[in-house]
């Protein structure tokens, strides 16, 4: 017993002690807060004056208008008969099958449209695909949906004067896996009536191995 009360006295013991040094740092605390609180702020940096109505109109113009990028698009508009060689699984032959797409600029020359009707594995397929060259970010920027999925697929990169081609990479939902993965298309445009298109998948943690392929000929 005399253990049990003695261990009990020495733990009443160090909770008192504990106590008062928690209101002790809380008392500190409280004049430090309250100290804090009458000490001025940081000065902050001003934000930039608004741009006058002019200089809107001169930007708002800039980034609308095409450019040189939006005529080498424009170059790729009419009707493509495409073979799409696809590797389905590693160390398999590959599926082969032919598509035919139709590219028209629009809304004013600034956003090229494909679609795309042909067949896969088998079956019907149908895709929209849209792209563009956003003057503000300095980019080719991408967007696709098909009749395989109801997701889109929206990507950007850039333009490699030196290849002729434009790469674009983006993220996509894995049903495999469940998780993001990374895609990564390579559009190179040798002349205005050949172009090649590659299509790579990265999986989460995994390595890039190359899906299909699509060449394409203008008609």
């Amino acid at each position: 017993m005399k253990k049990i009360a003695s261990a009990f006295c020495t733990f009443s013991l160090f909770a008192i002690v504990a106590c008062n040094n928690a209101n002790e740092n809380k008392t500190d605390a409280t004049k430090t807060d309250t100290t804090a609180s009458t000490t001025p702020a940081a000065t902050e940096a001003a934000p930039p004056p608004p741009m006058d109505s002019a200089a809107m109109r001169k930007m708002w113009t800039e980034l609308k208008t095409p450019g040189d990028m939006h005529k080498m698009l424009a170059k790729q508009d009419g009707t493509w008969d495409n073979e799409m060689t696809m590797w389905m699984e590693p160390g398999k032959p590959p599926q082969v099958s032919k598509s035919t797409s139709v590219n028209k600029m629009i809304l004013g020359g600034r956003y090229q449209q494909s679609t795309y009707t042909g067949s896969m594995m088998g079956e019907p397929f149908e895709g929209i695909g849209t792209i563009g060259y956003d003057n503000f970010k300095k980019k080719f920027v991408s967007s696709w949906v098909d009749n395989g999925s109801t997701g889109i697929m929206n990507m950007e990169g850039n333009y490699d004067p030196a290849a002729k081609s434009i790469t674009l990479t983006g993220t996509m939902a894995d049903p495999a896996t469940g998780k993001d993965c990374t895609m990564r298309e390579v559009m190179t445009m040798t002349d205005d009536k050949h172009n090649t298109l590659e299509m790579y998948y990265t999986p989460a943690g995994g390595k890039e191995m190359k899906m299909f392929e699509i060449k394409s000929v203008k008609k």
